[in-house]
């Protein structure tokens, strides 16, 4: 028991022991504590004052700079505002001198107003004065002397009006005419042309004579089978590696001539493939006869024509006129319209379109009791053609009155294109009357020794003797001929008269 009290006491006393050491020893590490914060937190203060007074010091080193800056700009602002202001008391010195100079000029010209003023009163005085004395000399007034005056320059001015406007108007005829005559020369060399010319039958090459029995069939079934199917007469003789094919209708000859390659590359010919194979031909040249159509349109740049006015354009690929493709012709035509209305000043794809279409007549699907510019014409206009192209095409033969501009435009460019030398067919015995009737005129003058027609009767060289005609002579001589070809024949385009008068000196050497 007492050991058990002896060892609480110890305890106790061993408590309040260490419990006191334990208060010493935290009591002194505070305070160890507490003085290395205050040491720690001086160093923080003094470094911030630091940092403080250098960043006072950088930004009163930036404000002085931008005060230095601004007060350069002021002292800049005050410069030029005393360089105006000196500049502005130059100008202003130098606008008084002006004014002052003005000043004296105006003086100067007011004195010499005044004078003009004394001058002239002094000159209408010694007008009145001389009036006066032509008036006492005359005996007539001033009013009447003008009235007189008057007539007489009324008369001259208007024999001198009448003398003018005859020459302007002569002036104007001959300007007019030659400037037309240069239009249509122009438009003649700038479009070029073919002179291909049609003819009324067509060649079909075979490889040898064999296939002509082929053609001709047992006992000429196949030949008149085909000639009944197609419309064409059938010419097998004895030309080598030929079939001609005859008939005055170009599309008839067409269709034939395509159903024979293809019957002949066949091989099969007999009269039931015969009808079979120019149906199915007649079939591809209708189509075409619209894609020709249609790329004659896209060549010429011609767009909105109605797709039956395109069928007809490509039938023209198979009619002729005189021997001159009809396609050809109004292709030719065509251009040069646009030519001629573009030098005209008018509208050159209106006059383009006219000119293609203005021969539509002569393609009929059917017959027409109308002549072919007429019925034409009723076409264009049945598939809404504009009344100035349809009449156009009606009046290129004079057949009704020309309302438009495009009328004499495309009436002088169809004369052109079947006017050129080659383009269309003429029959050999009136061709060859038409140059002896021009070689007859040229020598049933006197002192004519020779005459020929040369270049399609196109020039007339007429060759004189030198002793029977003076060149005076020759020189008129040419215009009578020429005069008497234009009252005597008929013929296209117009005919050159040459008359060659020329002196040789013969001598011999012996």
């Amino acid at each position: 028991m007492v050991t058990i009290i002896v060892a609480v006491v110890a305890l106790v006393i061993g408590g309040v022991v260490g419990y006191s050491i334990f208060r010493y020893v935290l009591k002194g590490k505070y305070n160890q504590s507490m003085a290395q914060a205050d040491k720690d937190a001086e160093t923080v203060k003094q470094r911030k004052l630091l940092e403080v007074k250098e960043k006072f010091i950088n930004e009163k080193a930036k404000l002085e700079k931008e005060v230095q800056q601004r007060n350069q700009k002021i002292q800049q602002g005050e410069n030029r505002l005393k360089q105006r202001e000196i500049s502005l008391n130059q100008r202003q010195e130098e606008l008084g001198r002006r004014k002052g100079e003005v000043e004296q000029e105006q003086n100067r010209i007011e004195n010499e107003k005044k004078l003009l003023q004394m001058k002239q009163s002094d000159l209408e005085k010694m007008v009145h004065q001389e009036q006066e004395k032509l008036e006492e000399l005359s005996g007539l007034s001033a009013e009447e002397a003008k009235a007189h005056l008057v007539e007489s320059l009324k008369d001259q001015a208007k024999l001198d009006a009448a003398a003018f406007v005859k020459e302007t108007v002569e002036q104007a005829k001959l300007d007019a005419n030659m400037q037309a005559k240069k239009i249509v020369i122009e438009t003649i060399q700038r479009v070029a042309t073919e002179t291909a010319i049609e003819n009324s039958v067509s060649v079909f090459h075979i490889d040898n004579d064999e296939v002509k029995g082929r053609i001709i069939g047992r006992e000429g079934r196949n030949i008149r089978a085909l000639e009944a199917a197609t419309g064409v007469e059938i010419v097998v003789d004895d030309t080598p590696d030929a079939v001609v094919i005859s008939a005055f209708d170009p599309v008839r000859r067409e269709v034939c001539r395509l159903a024979l390659h293809q019957l002949v590359a066949d091989g099969r010919i007999h009269p039931a493939r015969i009808e079979e194979v120019v149906a199915k031909v007649k079939k591809q040249l209708d189509q075409e006869i619209i894609e020709t159509g249609k790329r004659t349109a896209i060549d010429l740049g011609i767009h909105g024509l109605h797709p039956e006015l395109v069928r007809i354009i490509g039938k023209m690929k198979y009619r002729s006129s005189y021997g001159q493709n009809l396609l050809q012709h109004a292709r030719e035509t065509a251009n040069l319209c646009a030519v001629m209305a573009a030098e005209l000043g008018l509208n050159p794809k209106k006059a383009k379109r006219a000119g293609l279409l203005h021969d539509i007549g002569k393609v009929p699907d059917e017959e027409s009791e109308l002549p072919h510019a007429l019925y034409g014409a009723k076409i264009a206009e049945k598939y809404k053609e504009k009344p100035d192209i349809v009449n156009a095409i009606a009046a290129h033969h004079d057949e009704v009155e020309m309302k438009t501009l495009l009328a004499p435009i495309v009436q002088v460019c169809d004369a052109i294109s079947g006017a050129r030398p080659g383009a269309r067919r003429e029959i050999v015995e009136a061709y060859i009357k038409r140059l002896n009737d021009l070689e007859a005129i040229a020598m049933s003058y006197p002192g004519v020794t020779k005459t020929y027609a040369i270049q399609a009767g196109r020039e007339l060289r007429v060759i004189v003797g030198a002793d029977k005609m003076t060149d005076e002579e020759s020189t008129k001589l040419s215009d009578e001929i020429a005069t008497k070809i234009q009252n005597e024949m008929t013929y296209p385009g117009q005919v050159k008269i040459t008359v060659i008068r020329e002196v040789r000196s013969v001598a011999y050497a012996k």
